[in-house]
């Protein structure tokens, strides 16, 4: 065995008395060591201590450790021991070494109670999804404020439903010790992670397995294994599509429930004509039947309201004749008496209770008793997807999925994924609300983000989507829900800034929906919408070809935390938090976002920002900053693009209806691919020995074939419009 797998072993060895029979496994880097009694373990990687044992037991059933059989011997990766419970309940574990990413399996033969992996601690924590943001609830820390940073969180009935919980991952990463954990199990699991202990486990063993992984390297690394571990799982990372990263329209942030064909068609053809660039639209908010009440769902399928609705194919026709994806709001909720229930009754297609009976459920939405579609029996999904394509024969090509209010149920996290999965694999526009480590979502919504609530909220969801694997950040609809009476709606100063700081926040993310309407607003305000919706038009081209990398790698380009890109930075840490208010992060590598966000949006002006490592331009004004320093007290007046440009400096982007790729002089000599909407065949760009700062103008491109291109200038870069599948050089001018 090398010196440091000994190394390792010595380091947990010491803490115990006696003589201990230990297991030794080295492969592909990884080092594992644990003991007999009690289990306990510990990993190193290329011989540095990672993840250390816990100070009792690495493994408790029903709180008591395990312990392993004399005939236990594990000489090979994969390899399995033998173990008992406290009570003589014979166990199996299976432990695989492979390239950055261990794997512990727990096999039992009956059932087991209180299962818990237990290592060690590591701070900081990043990751849980919607979880981060009920730390208040669940963290064990005297500071409960919105925080990123999930360093004293623990719940020992995680799952979806808790709160605003419905988007669920336990994964959660370590990146300055450079390792990840995750079980994966849709049921109630068991999380804790502090700097003591790391907990991962479930309530109850089900399926007579559970496995653990672990995921080692830099964070490039952790994030592909993760990825592959999703897919192999079963909960699959699906590859986006184009229009969901444009600008949209919710119909129920834009009217509330006063929706039907001519209010929709009046404020969309208006926002057209402002020139606000939408791509997408969701009619909502009550287009299925007003009478009888066992019609008030949205799976009233192909049912309209013939009232608010009389000529939904001419409207839609209306909509996709100016290249808009049409959407509806879609649930797997059957109202009891509703028009497809008896049908999903007979055919036994809902979710049944103990007695083998369909289960009635209430809750939040719909407001009257309704069924649950069991999605993951065959027959009943292939009965909801044909039922969705009465929609689809209107012209309807996207969803957005919302089912809520089952907290008080124990219901799977993963409910809903095989839905979305099939509407995925339709090539449907899909904005993803529920489900469990899936990205089956074009976009991936926080939840409803409203003027009365905490504004450290949103941008703390958002980031802990990203740490999640969920980068696809849709952060709900500019300005929240307005037409819900949940809070004053007047337009004072308040109201105002608002809308502006929300707005400008919003274009920072994957996409961004419209709703309450800019002409209600005061002319400063509505011309602050109206550039944020450009400038998000702008980036969008970029946005998408890094969703398609997060698809292909599971890294998350499109949304990336300063810890995440820079994980021995050690300035990046402790900054997304209710406190510091550092809400910034990469999408791609060249693009810093910074917009001022928080619950002090009414007073705030400024921010410290903090630069990253090497040079970062002033998207608006130009000037370049050298990284690794705060910008003290940095202006950010509300009209300000909140954006800096660093990294490669090579973009893509779109203005006056051309995509344009774009050399930014912040890097004397840099690579990058990027792929146009229209094609995955890459571009590549290579920058060679020019001057950072150096005018635009003063730039040459040219071809594989040593061609020169006809570049212009837009804004502060050299820009051209590119071909898929070139090669460009980048110089100076000699």
């Amino acid at each position: 065995m090398q010196k440091s797998a000994l190394f390792a072993v010595c380091l947990f060895a010491a803490s115990i008395t006696g003589n201990t029979q230990q297991i030794h496994l080295q492969s592909s880097g990884i080092a594992f060591s644990a003991e007999t009694n009690g289990f306990r373990y510990s990993f190193a990687l290329d011989g540095k201590p990672i993840v250390f044992p816990d100070s009792k037991a690495g493994l408790l059933i029903g709180g008591q450790p395990v312990k392993l059989t004399g005939t236990s011997r594990c000489t090979a990766s994969p390899c399995t021991v033998h173990a008992t419970t406290a009570d003589g309940k014979p166990l199996s574990l299976t432990l695989a070494l492979a390239p950055h990413h261990a794997t512990l399996t727990l096999t039992s033969t009956g059932p087991l109670t209180d299962v818990r992996f237990v290592t060690g601690g590591a701070a900081p924590a990043y990751g849980l999804a919607d979880h981060a943001v009920e730390q208040a609830k669940f963290s064990t820390l005297a500071n409960k404020q919105f925080n990123t940073d999930v360093t004293g969180f623990t719940n020992d009935a995680f799952l979806s439903g808790e709160g605003i919980s419905r988007l669920v991952s336990n994964f959660v990463i370590y990146p300055r010790q450079r390792f990840a954990v995750l079980l994966i199990d849709p049921h109630r699991k068991i999380v804790h992670t502090s700097g003591e202990q790391i907990i991962q486990g479930v309530q109850q063993l089900n399926n007579g397995t559970v496995t653990l992984h672990y995921f080692f390297g830099n964070p490039h690394q952790i994030y592909k294994q993760y990825l592959d571990a999703r897919n192999a799982s079963g909960y699959r990372i699906f590859m986006p599509k184009y229009e969901a990263f444009g600008v949209g329209w919710e119909a129920f942030g834009a009217l509330g429930w006063e929706t039907n064909q001519k209010t929709d068609t009046d404020s969309i053809d208006r926002y057209l004509k402002l020139g606000y660039p939408l791509k997408w639209v969701v009619i909502g908010s009550g287009f299925w039947p007003a009478k009888p009440d066992s019609m008030h769902e949205t799976t009233s399928f192909g049912l309209w309201d013939r009232d608010k609705y009389p000529d939904p194919r001419g409207m839609i026709a209306h909509f996709r004749s100016e290249d808009l994806t049409v959407m509806l709001g879609l649930r797997i909720t059957f109202i009891t008496d509703g028009p497809y229930s008896n049908e999903g009754l007979t055919n036994g297609f809902f979710l049944k209770d103990r007695d083998g009976n369909a289960q009635s459920f209430t809750g939040g939405w719909p407001k009257l008793p309704y069924y649950l579609l069991d999605a993951h029996y065959p027959a009943a999904l292939n009965w909801y997807i044909s039922l969705v394509k009465k929609w689809q024969d209107y012209g309807i090509s996207g969803w957005k999925e919302d089912f809520y209010g089952y907290g008080k149920y124990d219901l799977r996290d993963d409910k809903v994924d095989p839905t979305n999965d099939r509407l995925m694999a339709q090539h449907q526009l899909i904005i993803e609300r529920n489900g469990y480590l899936s990205s089956n979502g074009d976009l991936h919504r926080i939840n409803d983000f409203n003027y009365n609530q905490d504004q450290d909220r949103g941008p703390v969801n958002a980031l802990a989507f990203a740490y999640s694997g969920f980068p696809l950040v849709y952060p709900d609809i500019v300005g929240g829900t307005f037409g819900e009476n949940r809070f004053g709606t007047g337009r004072t100063a308040r109201m105002e800034t608002y809308m502006q700081r929300n707005v400008m926040w919003a274009a920072m993310h994957s996409s961004m929906g419209m709703g309450e309407p800019p002409w209600t607003f005061s002319a400063p305000t509505a011309s602050i919408m109206l550039k944020a919706a450009k400038l998000h038009e702008r980036i969008a081209p970029y946005l998408f070809s890094n969703a398609r990398r997060f698809a292909n790698d599971g890294y998350p380009w499109t949304m990336t935390p300063l810890p995440i890109a820079f994980p021995d930075d050690p300035n990046v840490y402790g900054r997304e938090n209710a406190t510091t208010r550092g809400y910034e992060w990469l999408i791609g590598d060249s693009m810093l976002a910074t917009p001022l966000y928080g619950n002090d949006y009414e007073t705030a002006q400024s921010r410290d920002v903090y630069l990253p490592a090497g040079n970062w331009m002033d998207f608006e004004t130009g000037k370049i900053y050298p990284g690794k320093q705060t910008l003290k007290d940095f202006a950010l007046p509300a009209d300000k693009s909140p954006l800096f440009i660093g990294g490669s400096g090579i973009t893509l982007e779109q203005q006056q209806g051309k995509l344009y790729l774009c050399i930014y002089p912040v890097a004397k000599t840099s690579t990058a691919k990027l792929t146009l909407p229209a094609s995955t065949t890459p571009i590549t760009v290579n920058v060679f020995d020019i001057e950072v700062g150096t005018q635009p103008s003063s730039l040459v491109v040219k071809d594989n074939a040593g061609k020169a291109v006809a570049t212009t200038t837009l804004g502060h870069a050299v820009s051209f419009e590119p071909k898929a599948g070139e090669t460009y050089k980048v110089t100076s001018k000699r």
